[in-house]
């Protein structure tokens, strides 16, 4: 479930930056870098700040999202 939720606020704030952008300065890709560096980061340490936070606000870990 947890994976559900960082994957989901990942991609908004991707959008979200892209959008600012497009329309209001272009150094807001920086943000969009800062979540991919992060995403890609998480994937060899197994550490995510998101994570953290989101199991401080009560979401739990109900196993692997694709069913797997």
């Amino acid at each position: 479930m947890i994976n559900r939720y960082i994957r989901a606020i990942a991609g908004t704030f991707v959008i979200i930056s892209v959008l600012l952008a497009v329309y209001i300065n272009i150094n807001f890709l920086w943000f969009t870098a800062f979540v991919g560096v992060n995403l890609l980061q998480s994937s060899f340490t197994r550490w995510c700040l998101m994570e953290k936070f989101l199991r401080k606000l009560g979401i739990k870990d109900e196993g692997d999202s694709c069913g797997i």
